[in-house]
């Protein structure tokens, strides 16, 4: 791949949580401000990747264990573990690292996030071609909401201090709270240097970032997040991602700075703000294109030859 690509992923959430932190809220930072960090959005991607049949090396699974009483656990492998259920790894291949490598570029999230790999003898660290940066929500008037929900079971726990004491709240079933923000939009800044594995290749053990790989990244960004339902991720979705291809040379600053979000009666409106910045620099910039929910969101822009897109049919909006 002869070029460099910048861009910004949109992610809407609705009565959803896209990204909770430890008590079980959208992460803030220090000021309050709601935002998405890079894990979250990666993560539908290597799970979307996974379905699809690919290796995924950085993604939880799990294995039977007999414990020291000859019960089966259902324990998560370990890294290294994951690693041997992947390229079948027996002890004689540990130290080869250059075959470690090789394994570890065929991993399409280690070929686009990179890794840092530190097992067994073996110390690797790739900077990955694809960093994606934190998801401000750029939504102001965003809040979150609790909804206590009710259990169809009784807690059957014993409490250490009351075993022969029956309480009334334990004939009871339990509660259990579910947090959501009413409405929040994220955006995520990345881009993408295919001259992060330029040693890498001189070694041998990669091709590189090929442009075959941005389309592969590119295709899943778009609807990754839509298709990631669980009951937390139900009201979220992709609804917004700008792809600048530039010259190899070119280098832009985090485009999703300029962007602004704002909330309309009928139709959102999201204005890119990076107009100027692009359009002087058009002897650098290949293609712009433009994807976005056209049913929620119209997109204000003036950059030179850009084209938009619906970001589920794909179809360009004219």
């Amino acid at each position: 791949m002869d070029k460099r690509v910048y861009g910004v992923i949109g992610i809407a959430s609705r009565m959803s949580n896209w990204n909770a932190d430890f008590t079980g809220y959208p992460k803030t930072t220090s000021d309050g401000s709601i935002f998405g960090s890079d894990k979250a959005l990666k993560y539908p991607i290597k799970v979307m990747w996974n379905q699809m049949g690919k290796n995924v090396l950085y993604l939880k699974s799990f294995k039977r264990q007999e414990n020291k009483k000859g019960e089966m656990e259902l324990l998560p492998r370990s890294l290294t573990e994951r690693y041997d259920y992947l390229f079948e790894r027996d002890d004689s291949q540990i130290k080869d690292k250059t075959q470690v490598l090789k394994n570890l570029f065929s991993a399409i999230d280690v070929k686009n996030f990179g890794a840092t790999f530190a097992e067994k003898g073996n110390n690797i660290s790739i900077t990955g071609a694809v960093q994606i940066g934190q998801g401000m929500n750029k939504y102001g008037a965003s809040s979150t909401l609790e909804q206590p929900i009710l259990s169809p079971f009784r807690d059957d726990s014993v409490k250490e201090n009351n075993k022969n004491e029956e309480k009334e709240d334990a004939k009871a079933t339990t509660l259990g709270t579910k947090i959501v923000s009413d409405e929040a939009h994220y955006f995520y800044p990345f881009s993408i240097n295919p001259s992060a594995y330029s040693e890498f290749i001189e070694l041998g053990v990669t091709d590189g970032y090929t442009d075959e790989d941005y389309q592969n990244f590119k295709e899943i960004s778009l609807v990754a997040a839509t298709s990631f339902s669980t009951n937390a991720k139900i009201g979220c979705e992709n609804e917004f991602a700008i792809f600048v291809e530039t010259e190899a040379d070119l280098y832009l600053p985090d485009l999703s700075q300029y962007i602004v979000f704002n909330k309309k009666d009928f139709i959102d409106e999201i204005q890119l703000g990076m107009d100027e910045l692009l359009n002087d620099l058009k002897t650098g910039i290949k293609k712009v294109e433009i994807y976005y929910n056209p049913y929620t969101l119209k997109v204000v822009h003036e950059i030179n030859n850009a084209k938009a897109y619906n970001i589920f049919t794909k179809k360009e909006i004219r």
